[in-house]
């Protein structure tokens, strides 16, 4: 159920949690923190001019990463989250190294738990190239694979297409389709979506997989595991008010139009140079 908008409320006792993706997908997880902590000041970045991450190189996802974590905390974010698998897998690491102090949360593929799901021991996780290119993705699934048999499936395009805003178009319908169609030949009974905007589309991919297919989001655990780490900061001295605050290096009007549509939230939007 979509919570009422929230605007220039009272000063909150909860910490400022700063979240950014590539774009619009790092919603979905704004979506979460949303119901977990509807009194945290939160602080969302899309970084829509540079979308999607998943096409781009490591170097440029964690020079644009830090140049964001570093505006939000200027914007008095007490808690980062990096709402993107892409720049997880990428730049997390270079966060945590420039801001030792300041607790930075990432996101990515559920393998573990999607293993642990999966009935039959066949597992797809559908991701950027960039994602699931990357020596943490790697690692990840040498951990958490076990002997499940692990089908990854690259979404090239899939990200920007979301992007548009319109989530029933033939052209996306299309996109998802052909993607979710080596994972229908596999066999797999679970499916990961291993990047943030894919759970916009989550019912063009289980109507594309079947209703027999489980699918698996992380936004709800990122948003508890955040929930515990504020829960041991101290109070903010000159606590930020409730609400959420969306900025984008894109088109102003179309966040405020997407947030809208898709969270039934209205926020202040602004035009952001970083």
């Amino acid at each position: 159920m979509s919570l009422p908008a929230v605007e220039h409320l009272a000063p909150s006792p909860a910490p400022a949690i700063g979240l950014f993706d590539s774009g619009l997908g790092g919603l979905s997880v704004l979506r979460a923190m949303r119901q977990h902590l509807p009194e945290a000041p939160l602080l969302y970045v899309a970084d829509s001019a540079h979308a999607p991450y998943g096409e781009r190189s490591e170097a440029f996802i964690i020079d644009r990463s830090l140049r964001i974590a570093q505006f939000l905390l200027e914007q008095g974010a007490q808690v980062l989250v990096v709402a993107c698998n892409t720049a997880t897998a990428a730049a997390v690491r270079e966060i945590r190294t420039q801001h030792p102090h300041v607790p930075v949360v990432g996101v990515e593929p559920g393998v573990k738990p999607a293993v642990a799901l999966s009935h039959n021991g066949r597992v797809g996780v559908m991701a950027t190239p960039g994602t699931l290119g990357s020596q943490k993705f790697r690692d990840l699934v040498a951990a958490h694979g076990g002997s499940a048999r692990v089908v990854l499936q690259p979404c090239p395009g899939l990200a920007r297409e979301i992007e548009k805003g319109e989530l029933d178009s033939p052209a996306l319908r299309d996109l998802v389709d052909g993607f979710c169609q080596p994972l229908r030949a596999a066999d797999v009974d679970t499916v990961v979506l291993g990047c943030t905007h894919y759970p916009f589309v989550a019912p063009l991919i289980q109507q594309a997989m079947g209703p027999q297919v489980h699918l698996l989001d992380t936004a709800d655990a990122v948003a508890r595991h955040t929930t515990r780490l504020i829960a041991r900061l101290p109070a903010e001295p000159e606590p930020l008010a409730q609400g959420v605050h969306l900025w984008t290096t894109g088109d102003a009007q179309h966040l405020t139009q997407v947030a809208g549509s898709w969270l039934n939230l209205t926020a202040p939007t602004t035009q952001l140079r970083v």
